[in-house]
């Protein structure tokens, strides 16, 4: 039990030396990423699209 107890202690002072990020950041950085998610979910649609014509057009 003195093994956990001392496992948490650790964890505890290493999680204060963590630099959080501000809720600005946060947002922020969230808005990018949906925003990057949405262009390659663009792009790969249209390029699933092109290439299943072509393969309509190909195979008959």
């Amino acid at each position: 039990m003195q093994k956990v107890i001392a496992f948490f202690d650790s964890v505890k002072l290493e999680l204060e030396k963590v630099t959080w990020p501000t809720r600005k950041e946060t947002i922020a950085t969230t808005g990018v990423v949906v925003i990057i998610v949405l262009l390659i979910s663009l792009y790969l649609g249209t390029c699933d699209l092109i290439l299943a014509k072509l393969l309509r057009l190909i195979l008959g």
